[in-house]
């Protein structure tokens, strides 16, 4: 009987692994360091030895085990197919054949913010529901998209890029994957910054953001202390996102759409000006849908890769 299964999330830096149950219960969770010497040749053989050692430690056999399933940063095909993964200095990897070769389990690959989609509607923010929106904002702005309980990935791998929409046209700096206006450069961490800038450089207004180191935080922080230019950054950014999740909305009718990533931590008052912004904005029949705090933080990632396989 098949009572196991192991969620990898492959990061640049360090690779995080978790044991499960089929249901969904995390037994142990662990890192490993992630090597990206030599084209990253040693990140999956080094996957499948922490897994084994794992497996002799807690004596489970192979036939105790569903599978293992890998998020990893870059686009993945249904196949578990990668034309490259520029953090892991990959190529082209078929990931689930070689880890199939390795640990003699079935494997299953994904993108690691479709994988946290995943996992936050199995067991986290959207637990329990089928239709799924899940958009990271962090440094960027990922997303994953959920629809019938499983990751839409697309013909390219590119399914949930919802960061690379294009919400302003006349922005004239370029995005980071060479396009110019995408919704990454807005609602970001690093665009929130970018708006706050702008917003104090055309405003002699005073401001606590003119006081000590800018960031996100400190622009929600201060709009939660009634700072008007705070307060109208704020609504820029939560205008960009709003629109944008209300046209994804118009695709995917989700039952449930989920804000994560550091951004994601500023709380309530960012759920809220972006679900009033969304409610704008959206068809009628999506209007109340509601906006929601994903809660699995940094172990998503792991909840969603293991239920590839289980």
């Amino acid at each position: 009987m098949k009572e196991y299964c192991f969620g990898i999330d492959v990061g640049g830096t360090s690779i995080k692994c978790g044991l499960f149950r089929v249901n969904g219960t995390l037994e142990e969770k662990w890192e490993i360091p992630t090597d990206i010497e030599n084209q990253g040749a040693a990140i999956l053989p080094d996957i499948a030895d922490t897994i084994q050692a794992k497996m002799q430690e807690k004596k489970l056999t192979r036939e105790m085990i569903s599978g293992v399933g890998i998020g990893v940063p870059g686009p993945v095909n249904g196949e578990g197919e990668i034309p490259r993964a520029v953090n892991l200095n990959w190529g082209y990897k078929h990931i689930s054949k070689e880890m199939e070769e390795l640990t003699g389990l079935v494997a299953k690959a994904g993108n690691d913010a479709n994988v946290a989609a995943l996992g936050e509607a199995w067991k986290g923010g959207a637990e329990g529901a089928s239709q799924v929106i899940l958009a990271t904002l962090g440094t960027g702005v990922g997303g994953g998209i959920i629809v019938d309980g499983k990751i839409v990935s697309g013909a390219h791998g590119a399914g949930g890029e919802i960061g690379h929409a294009n919400v302003e046209p006349e922005e004239a700096e370029f995005c980071n994957c060479g396009n110019q206006g995408c919704l990454e450069q807005m609602a970001s961490a690093t665009g929130i910054v970018r708006l706050a800038r702008k917003e104090l450089e055309g405003s002699g207004q005073d401001s606590l953001l003119r006081r000590g180191e800018l960031s996100a935080k400190s622009v929600f922080d201060a709009y939660k202390q009634d700072d008007e230019l705070a307060g109208r950054v704020v609504d820029q950014f939560a205008a960009y996102l709003g629109r944008a999740l209300a046209i994804f909305a118009c695709v995917v009718d989700p039952e449930v759409i989920l804000l994560g990533g550091g951004v994601s931590r500023a709380g309530e008052p960012l759920r809220e000006v972006v679900q009033r912004e969304y409610r704008k904005a959206a068809f009628p029949s999506c209007k109340d849908t509601p906006i929601k705090l994903a809660v699995l933080g940094n172990d998503a990632g792991i909840y969603g890769a293991a239920k590839l396989v289980c």
